[in-house]
């Protein structure tokens, strides 16, 4: 009986193979395919950072922001081939990775000529396009005063280590707050041997966007606000203290636009993308899932940010509709379901959206009762909604939808506590705030000792002189417009 059914077993296995080399796409091309697509929406994001910082920032400093931008996906994709992928995916360390395995990551020295060597290489970059968006948030946080090597050190810093390390943790195979880090026993079941089961953050609300909202949050509370953002009061205090805040608008609105849609259509990319494999049984359930809670999620915080916004007019006596409103709302709704989208039922996903609004709008006015000048608002979009977004799966995460673990691949991992509380689980919620506080702490600590160290040693912030004639004529050659 057994021998009958291990031949049956095993010429399924040869029908499997017959049909995938016969197929249009086989399994293997299938998943390189759809990666490779997936990380060219993610890495056309930096065109949208790119416009979106640029209209958020004044005229005279567009060049700067700009050679900020491309920089950062210059010097990031050298990191990321030398030693980040292998600190955030190599060993069986559970706090960083390491080299020694036949696999190394580092330098991509063990990635030779095998058959899953291309699904490998194209893995390596769809990382790197969002080891490059961690970085992109810092620079639209410190925009218009950050001299040219004080972001160079805080990119190398965050890129190699601060960033690959809180990857390594959530989401490689040996992570200690990763749902990919567990045993299967006797009986085949998968026993995880994470923290609290591991935590759930599909696509980056906190690995990749709190990480850099909460760097800019640091990196502008200690760099100081730009001239003229805040009111300055001569009341005997020294240096004079800071008032209330004045308008600094961004110089382009249809540059913020631009960037915004730009970002939504690569955000597709960015959460569907993680998914990783498309040939795998219910990937396809899963990415149509994906697609329409990062839609909802969007729409539903964008019309409320605006809202908003317009009813903040109203009440002063004015009406305006503001483009850069909506535009920070969209994104607020994308960093919020960034985590979620593919363990929530479309209603929970607007819902996650509709509320991240809301947080949004808390934390923008936070900084400025702070005093805390962000041209960018990325604290309050990426780290507050990325806080949140973490946060929102361990409340609506459907029973049915968050087992898989973050790749499909794991199978259930605690069972019906594993679950947002909203359907009476509990290990879930817990394990979304553990892993919260322990990024924060860490990104916290290392980028406040980053910061102040570049601010003792004078490299930081450029003088008074060239902030207020612009870093475009001062640094790079004149304006960006020539009419």
């Amino acid at each position: 009986m057994n021998a009958t059914v291990e031949e049956l077993l095993a010429r399924l296995e040869q029908l499997e193979a017959r049909v995938d080399e016969h197929s249009l796409f086989p399994g293997a091309s299938a998943d390189v395919l759809f990666l490779l697509v997936a990380s060219l929406n993610v890495f056309f994001m930096q065109c949208g950072f790119g416009m979106l910082e640029a209209g958020s920032v004044t005229s005279r400093s567009t060049q700067a922001i700009l050679l900020k931008n491309l920089l950062d996906a210059c010097l990031s994709a050298f990191i990321w081939w030398v030693m980040g992928h292998g600190i955030a995916f190599d060993g069986t360390n559970d706090f960083i990775g390491t080299a020694g395995s036949d696999m190394s990551s580092f330098f991509l020295s063990g990635y030779g000529s095998g058959p899953d060597s291309g699904y490998h290489r194209v893995f390596w970059w769809f990382q790197w396009t969002f080891a490059a968006a961690a970085g992109t948030i810092v620079s639209g946080a410190v925009a218009e005063r950050a001299q040219l090597l004080a972001y160079l050190a805080y990119t190398f810093i965050l890129t190699a280590v601060i960033y690959p390390i809180i990857v390594h943790w959530c989401w490689s195979e040996a992570g200690w707050l990763s749902t990919k880090n567990g045993h299967v026993d006797s009986g085949g079941n998968f026993t995880s041997d994470a923290v609290l089961d591991g935590v759930i953050d599909f696509a980056g609300s906190g690995v990749v966007h709190l990480t850099g909202g909460t760097a800019g949050f640091f990196g502008a509370l200690i760099i100081g606000p730009r001239h003229g953002r805040f009111e300055v009061v001569y009341d005997g205090s020294k240096p004079p203290r800071r008032g209330r805040p004045l308008q600094l608008p961004g110089h382009a609105p249809v540059l913020q636009a631009l960037g915004t849609f730009i970002l939504w259509l690569g955000w597709y990319g960015f959460n569907a993308g993680s998914q990783l494999r498309i040939a795998t049984p219910g990937a396809s359930e899963v990415i149509g899932r994906i697609v329409v809670n990062t839609t909802l999620s969007a729409a539903g915080s964008g019309l409320v940010s605006l809202a908003i916004a317009t009813l903040g007019q109203w009440r002063r006596g004015t009406v305006n509709y503001e483009v850069p409103a909506i535009c920070n709302g969209i994104l607020a709704g994308l960093v919020s379901i960034t985590a979620g989208c593919a363990c929530m039922l479309p209603w929970a996903a607007f819902l996650t959206g509709f509320i991240g609004a809301f947080v949004y709008y808390g934390a923008s006015k936070l900084m400025l009762k702070l005093k805390i000048d962000d041209p960018l608002d990325a604290f309050a979009v990426h780290g507050a909604c990325g806080f949140w977004g973490v946060l929102a799966v361990g409340v609506f995460g459907h029973p049915e939808f968050v087992g898989f673990g973050w790749d499909g691949e794991n199978g259930d991992v605690a069972g019906d506590e594993y679950a947002g509380f909203l359907y009476g689980g509990s290990t879930l919620f817990g394990a979304q705030l553990v892993a919260l506080i322990i990024e924060i702490a860490w990104v916290a600590s290392l980028s406040t000792a980053m910061f102040f160290a570049l601010k003792m040693s004078g490299i930081l912030r450029v003088s008074e002189e060239v902030e207020m004639a612009g870093m475009d004529v001062s640094k790079h050659g004149g304006s960006a417009y020539n009419h």
